[in-house]
């Protein structure tokens, strides 16, 4: 599909390279050349994530139909996306809530375990993982109920960790993750195809790696939980400091002979949008696919350099699109007296800051959206900026401070008619930004 004309249509135009970007990481154009041939005994698909569904619809499309192929899948409410007709079903997939886990999580957790005893070594089990298995695969460590782990999830959601810190706390709090379903599959061989949601891409990281050694250490997850302020049950809180709740680490036999292959990284999609850019005579900028930090900070940093190009053409020439990706974080503050708590994710806190600090910055428009289709926990994607974006929201009485005062981004964009809304995506790469200079 030809693209829109940035210059008459410049929001459409954004819209249309977070769709090529999208279109790169879902799981059908990724999974063939990664997948094993069929074993002499049997085949069990196990993962979890927001594209668990369409990557066990990949895997049933792409699988030779006399082969066996049988297994469990748990992915995000409402992320299952439609059977493609003459598909048949041989993978389970069931929902479960994210970010913060449920019971249905749990039972679903406890059943890809129970799907993972007794294999022999004649049997493969197929691994599917992508962003968002950590809170769907949630089967919390001894002493710890599902009451306790969801009140640890939220709080480390909202207390500005990076997901390294957080997958490392899960981790060590699970009976599943950091390894220990691999471990529970033996002496089966596993094969994990992965969707990366992660800067820098570490498998050990992505679902808080389930399949894969764990090099973090219950030290680790105890300094980071002191860090934030996090509490956990004194019985919990000793074993982490006995190391008791220790992962399978590299160099573990129970790992000798399984394969990890990355089917979709962050980077690809961003490279897939600076080819859709291109492909319409504007030039494209990828600055990273791995940053992080404060959600409104890094778009204060965006504003600044696109404001340096609109006003003086450097670092870059206009037009162009200046694209990053990575996994920012949002601390969540407490509201003003007698104001309501704020609606948001990452992708709008990012937007509030940069519009903040874009000043109505003329001939410069932004979209940051999450590649999975949801900012946070909300029904948008992410949220579009314009040059015309303070002044319209003060015609309101909307003031950029105040609803950054209190995360609400998903209040301010939406009084404008500037949320991105997509729905569900089926994949998940995260976090997508495009600024387009004229």
């Amino acid at each position: 599909m030809s693209a829109p004309d940035p210059r008459q249509q410049p929001r459409a135009f954004l819209e249309h390279l977070y769709r090529a970007a999208v279109h790169r990481a879902l799981p059908l154009h990724n999974t063939a050349a990664f997948l094993p041939p069929p074993p002499r005994g049997r085949t069990i698909v196990l993962g979890a994530g927001k594209a668990g569904g369409a990557m066990a619809q990949a895997v049933e499309a792409l699988w030779p139909p006399q082969a066996p192929l049988s297994g469990l899948v748990v992915t995000r409410y409402h992320h299952t996306p439609p059977r493609p007709a003459g598909l048949a079903q041989r993978i389970e997939v069931v929902e479960a809530a994210h970010p913060v886990p449920d019971a249905a999580g749990l039972q679903a957790a406890e059943r890809i375990l129970a799907l993972a005893q007794g294999l022999t070594p004649q049997d493969l089990v197929l691994c599917l993982i992508s962003g968002g298995g950590s809170a769907l695969l949630t089967l919390p460590a001894e002493g710890l109920t599902l009451q306790d782990k969801q009140r640890i999830n939220r709080e480390l959601l909202e207390s500005g960790a990076n997901i390294a810190e957080m997958n490392c706390v899960r981790k060590h709090l699970s009976r599943i993750k950091g390894g220990r379903l691999a471990a529970a599959c033996a002496p089966a061989k596993v094969v994990t195809l992965t969707i990366s949601d992660v800067p820098g891409d570490d498998p050990s990281i992505i679902a808080s790696g389930p399949t894969v050694p764990d090099a973090s250490s219950c030290a680790d997850a105890l300094a980071i939980l002191r860090r934030y302020g996090i509490e956990v049950p004194g019985p919990v809180l000793a074993q982490l400091e006995q190391g008791a709740l220790e992962t399978p680490k590299p160099g573990d036999a129970v790992f000798a002979g399984h394969e990890v292959h990355m089917i979709a990284k962050p980077q690809q999609s961003l490279e897939a949008a600076a080819a859709a850019a291109r492909a319409a005579g504007i030039e494209a900028h990828i600055l990273s696919d791995e940053m992080e930090g404060e959600a409104r900070e890094v778009g204060k940093v965006h504003a600044a350099l696109g404001r340096a190009v609109a006003l003086r053409r450097q670092p870059f020439a206009a037009p162009c699109v200046i694209l990053s990706g990575g996994e920012t974080t949002v601390t969540v503050r407490k509201p003003p007296e007698g104001t309501p708590r704020g609606r948001g994710g990452r992708a709008g806190e990012f937007c509030l800051g940069l519009a903040q600090a874009l000043q109505g910055q003329a001939n410069v428009w932004a979209l940051a959206a999450d590649t999975d289709g949801i900012d946070g926990m909300e029904d948008n994607a992410g949220a579009f900026v314009a040059p015309d974006t303070l002044q319209r929201a003060l015609a309101q009485g909307l003031k950029v401070d105040q609803f950054l005062q209190r995360n609400d981004a998903y209040g301010y964009f939406s009084a404008l008619g500037d949320l991105v809304v997509t729905g569900p995506t089926h994949t998940n790469v995260n976090d997508f930004r495009a600024l387009l200079v004229l």
